[in-house]
């Protein structure tokens, strides 16, 4: 399965900049003017068996209504959006990390999925798509014969 590639040396120098915050006793020390609405990316799992292959997408605050799931031209779209619970008034907080806005996701599917069956369930913020592989995608055992 082909999976989105992403640059290691990103989550790296967050963790940098965690360790320097701390260090210095400073959360904002290199950070921008803390804010709690922009775009956002749900952390993901991807999961293969024999019979299928399993998404699952970390969606806390996200509604069901607001979740749009396409597969088109085996590529799978998770698209949303999570909401401000009320109007922010930014001098009553300490800090805003959970972050508000839409979210974009895609996935190169293989061509042995069954896109005819794909199931997609969301419970608790956690939402789960299950991909069955074809028949013909699944494994079989051969016969070696002795001459």
């Amino acid at each position: 399965m082909a999976l989105m590639r992403t640059n290691p040396l990103f989550s790296e120098l967050s963790g940098v900049t965690n360790r320097l915050n701390r260090m210095f006793g400073r959360d904002d020390l290199l950070e921008p003017e803390v804010s709690g609405v922009g775009d956002w990316t749900p952390a993901v799992d991807i999961l293969e068996t024999d019979h299928e292959i399993t998404i699952k997408a970390e969606l806390p605050g996200v509604e069901a209504k607001d979740v749009s799931i396409s597969l088109d031209n085996n590529v799978l779209t998770l698209k949303g959006e999570r909401r401000t619970e009320k109007e922010i008034r930014k001098e009553n907080y300490h800090r805003m990390e959970r972050a508000c806005g839409s979210f974009h996701r895609s996935f190169a599917i293989p061509a042995f999925v069954d896109s005819e069956n794909v199931k997609a369930e969301f419970r608790n913020g956690l939402l789960t798509i299950t991909l069955p592989k074809k028949d013909s995608a699944k494994g079989r055992s051969i016969e070696v014969n002795a001459a």
